[in-house]
């Protein structure tokens, strides 16, 4: 491999946990890097890493560049996998040109980005300007390393962002976004059985899933979406009464899986499935060109013990089918890029523990009125290049979960960040593109959340881009990095910094 050091701190990245909200050892890893090269270093109270470099001789007077990438991981596996993201290392594996993962996230978003910025400012033939590496925590999930970095913490006036995922693209912008998350609190009910009854498993598995932003308009299918499409076409025909429902995990991940645990009369047995069958002929016929591998099943399952009130069940299945998903509008200003979306990404059945029922007051003994030791939570997220579409929408998402939901609230949200297509970083960056592969690169903006827009909430005078690697899959356990990609975006930052 010709980056190769490049690869090499990248297998060193995946021997050490990292999923967002964990952050605490791959911040004490890179410290401790940063240590055994006699880089300049500190850590920030959310455990946001800055190491800086000197100039190389001939170049002290130049300005600086800031190289920044995020340290956490989206951390997805396949069901039936056995992996601790907590503790076990990611198992990689070369097919072809594509570094994978054995059946989990691959973690190349964004820990390649880290390992290219590492290389460079390792590289004792490399000249540059002072280098500023910024790595930031919890990225993935609430972009709180970014909005907890202090001011004046950087010096430079030029940022580089490694964590894009396109070959030969730079980013010049990207949408904001917002979390709304919605509870319905239950009672769980004992299962009353009047006649013959069957309980009955329904599951949706091997849909691609991927970026809840990047991947939002190519089409894919949403597990949840498949569930309760369906249990809402048998509901008004059958005595149904639904015990577990799930699916998703990830707010930035589209849902690849999810199931349902039914009641039903013995005497439909034979009607469900008729319209199951029914059913998943209509679904391959509408995503079977994309999803090559969904899975729809039916199988009956033990009798559970409780099950959800017959009207909050309803309720429920009612409202996530009004929840709106996918692609909502295309940007009028950059033909191609979706301007805004929304993700049903999860459905969780949780349990309040005895310690917090009792804090709260809600348990049967502290309020007979309040029995609510039971809830499921939506998780779902907004995006949008235009900061008031994603207000409304977000509106509109709380209105639909509400028909269930006794609790919906939002995130803070993050801003997105403007393009400037008279940049001029980005000039340098494109022309070194230029002079190294004879070939003009791409100018667009991403309809995903960078940590840009929060970095020009505090240093507004920030000259920015956004490059990296070609990825696929990410936020899946189909992530893979392209070797080649890999190879050729480290050569162009080698080049970048030289120019600079």
């Amino acid at each position: 491999m010709e980056a190769k050091r490049v690869f090499d701190i990248f297998a060193d990245i995946c021997k050490v946990p990292r999923p967002s909200k964990h952050e605490e050892k791959i911040s004490q890893w890179l410290c401790a890097f940063a240590a055994e090269h006699g880089i300049e270093c500190v850590a920030d109270e959310a455990m946001n890493v800055i190491m800086r470099v000197p100039a190389t001789p001939g170049y002290e007077d130049h300005e600086g560049v800031i190289l920044q990438a995020h340290m956490d991981m989206v951390a997805e596996k396949d069901g039936h996998v056995a992996h601790d993201f907590l503790k076990d290392p990611i198992e990689t594996f070369i097919d072809g040109e594509w570094l994978k993962a054995k059946g989990t996230t691959l973690g190349a978003d964004n820990g390649i980005g880290i390992a290219m910025a590492l290389a460079a400012i390792t590289d004792k033939e490399l000249p540059h300007p002072a280098i500023e590496c910024l790595f930031t925590v919890d990225e993935e999930t609430g972009l709180t390393g970014a909005m907890k970095l202090k001011d004046g913490m950087l010096k430079s006036k030029k940022l580089i962002n490694l964590d894009s995922e396109d070959d030969g693209q730079i980013f010049i912008g990207c949408a904001g976004g917002i979390d709304t998350l919605a509870k319905m609190h239950y009672e769980g009910e004992r299962l009353k059985v009047k006649g013959e009854r069957l309980a009955i498993r329904l599951s949706v598995g091997g849909l691609m899933g991927g970026h809840s932003g990047d991947d939002i308009n190519k089409g894919r299918a949403n597990a949840n979406q498949l569930l309760v499409w369906f249990l809402a076409r048998i509901w008004p025909q059958t005595e149904l009464q639904l015990a577990r429902i799930e699916g998703g995990n990830l707010r930035n991940a589209i849902a690849r899986e999810a199931e349902a645990v039914v009641i039903i009369p013995m005497a439909y047995k034979e009607q469900i499935r008729i319209e199951w069958n029914h059913y998943v002929a209509q679904m391959e016929g509408v995503f079977g060109e994309v999803e090559k591998d969904m899975r729809l099943e039916l199988e009956t399952t033990e009798m559970p013990e409780t099950v959800i009130p017959a009207d909050k069940a309803y309720r429920l299945i009612m409202a996530l089918c009004e929840c709106p998903h996918g692609m909502i509008a295309m940007s009028k200003e950059m033909p191609g890029l979706v301007e805004t979306s929304t993700n049903l990404a999860s459905i969780k059945m949780k349990s309040y523990s005895e310690t917090v029922l009792q804090q709260s007051g809600l348990t049967g003994k502290a309020d007979p009125t309040a029995k609510r030791s039971h809830f499921i939570e939506v998780n779902t997220s907004q995006r949008s290049s235009i900061e008031a579409s994603k207000h409304h929408l977000k509106w509109a998402v709380e209105q639909a979960l509400a028909m269930a939901c006794d609790e919906v609230t939002h995130g803070d949200g993050y801003p997105g960040w403007a393009p400037n297509p008279k940049s001029p970083l980005l000039n340098v960056v494109k022309k070194a593109y230029e002079d190294l592969f004879k070939n003009e690169p791409k100018v667009l903006a991403i309809h995903a959340g960078l940590e840009c827009g929060l970095f020009l909430e505090k240093y507004p005078y920030l000259d920015m881009v956004s490059i990296g690697p070609q990825m696929y899959g990410v936020h899946s356990p189909q992530e893979r990095l392209s070797i080649p990609s890999t190879e050729r975006c480290y050569a162009w930052l080698c080049q970048v910094l030289k120019t600079l």
